[in-house]
């Protein structure tokens, strides 16, 4: 009865080990995936939600007197102002002729 080499069944084992491993390696790879799909998605969530919040409070349809909610719709009025600055002053930019290097002089 003639057995398996000693370096052979050795190598097997390894070779099963590292199967084994690999097998493991993927299903954590896949759930890491979805988590990070998940919380992309709790995320986009709680943005719409920031949205609709911060939109019922500007128009009085939600009352909601917490300072630090009252701090962020101030924040969030006073970048959307900003922002309709910003886009004036490009426009203006964009709309002005080839006026590029400051005022004209008289």
């Amino acid at each position: 009865m003639e057995s398996t080499p000693q370096w052979k069944q050795r190598f097997e084992d390894i070779l099963a080990t590292c199967q084994d491993e690999l097998q493991r390696a993927g299903r954590i790879g896949k759930r890491m995936l979805s988590a990070t799909k998940t919380n992309s998605t709790l995320h986009e969530t709680y943005e719409e939600l920031g949205h609709l919040t911060a939109e019922a409070m500007g128009d009085g349809s939600l009352k909601w007197d917490r300072p630090e909610a009252l701090k962020l719709v101030e924040k969030i009025n006073a970048q959307k102002k900003e922002l309709e600055s910003i886009e004036e002053e490009v426009n203006h930019i964009k709309f002005s002729g080839s006026q590029t290097h400051g005022p004209k002089k008289p």
